[in-house]
């Protein structure tokens, strides 16, 4: 399959992945507390999404007339847009990739740190107190926990001997990287959603204290841009902690027990597997969101420098360490 045709299915994917992930969200979260969900617009409400994305279209774009209004534009595209890019270098099976870069998890590490623009800016550019300090906690947020999650990768790299996503997929096929690096599978979790904004990190927007966060300032379409760069970072984040993680499109000690398939077979069988992994860790996002109340910022900071930045780095010293002496062990 040509890389042209799996960036537009992937692309395509993403952006109705968020649609889907708003509605089951909803669902989800009427079930978690014993209500009805969506309901009303369409069979078992499935067209909510719709009516949802007609709404913010028909409402009025208003910006700021202190604010700048050429940054309070370009704001909300830039999280998208991010978001968007990940997708390039993520193996969703077999050869299903859009690019094949030697150097892949630099690739995600950078544009990943590139999100934190789009909310400063966002909260700079509506010349709001309110918005500036949404905007001021996200990039204190995001910037701390970038530190434990790229320590979480690197662990990772270390079994793969390589900077490829595609060879640290490859790696997992029979072990994967979370039975033999789960304290880094667990820091890498948790800073995914730190780094999503999700709840219990989610004081960014804290409602109490911001009214709305960065994004108090906005409407229309440029709010609901916001609101999609959420979701996508989600099933994103979903698909990083699946192939960094959970065997990417491998299933389980697969090249013990699984007959040879034919190619499209094969293709199928990866393609299913990655979504359904992904998917589990979608559900998973919405429901730690419904169960666990928000953090302060101090223990948001606290855990992020004084608890999970030295953990990963000596997970990291550790493993290194261990198979620096089998390998010389075994030589």
């Amino acid at each position: 399959m040509t890389p042209y045709i799996v960036l537009g299915v992937s692309v395509a994917l993403l952006v109705s992945s968020a649609a889907i992930a708003v509605y089951a969200e909803r669902r989800i979260a009427g079930a978690i507390q014993n209500r009805y969900g969506p309901n009303r617009v369409g069979p078992l409400g499935l067209f909510q999404p719709v009516a949802d994305v007609i709404k913010l279209i028909l409402k009025e774009d208003i910006t700021p007339s202190a604010g700048y209004r050429f940054l309070h534009t370009i704001a909300p595209i830039i999280p998208v847009a991010t978001a968007i890019m990940t997708v390039a270098v993520i193996p969703f099976g077999d050869g299903l990739y859009v690019s094949n870069m030697n150097a892949s998890v630099l690739y995600l590490l950078a544009i990943a740190s590139l999100g934190v623009y789009g909310i400063t800016i966002a909260g700079w550019a509506s010349n709001s107190k309110y918005s500036l300090l949404g905007g001021l906690r996200a990039s204190a947020q995001m910037i701390s926990y970038e530190l434990p999650l790229g320590m979480a990768v690197a662990s990772c790299l270390l079994f793969a001997g390589s900077l490829n996503v595609l060879d640290v997929a490859a790696s997992q096929e029979t072990w994967w990287n979370i039975i033999r690096n789960p304290l880094g599978g667990i820091i890498f979790i948790i800073s995914a959603f730190a780094e999503s904004k999700r709840t219990p990190f989610d004081l960014v927007e804290a409602e109490q204290e911001l009214v709305g966060g960065f994004h108090t300032e906005y409407s229309s379409m440029k709010f609901g841009m916001f609101f999609l760069a959420e979701y996508m970072h989600v099933v994103i984040n979903s698909m990083l902690i699946t192939t960094f993680f959970f065997g990417s499109y491998h299933l389980p000690f697969a090249a013990l027990w699984l007959p040879e398939l034919s190619e499209p077979l094969k293709m199928a069988l990866d393609v299913s597997v990655f979504l359904a992994k992904t998917s589990f860790f979608v559900f998973f996002f919405i429901w730690v969101r419904w169960t666990i109340g928000r953090f302060t910022f101090k223990q948001v900071m606290d855990l992020g420098w004084s608890r999970l930045l030295p953990l990963s780095i000596l997970n990291f010293v550790i493993i290194a360490s261990v198979l620096y002496f089998l390998e010389h062990a075994l030589s």
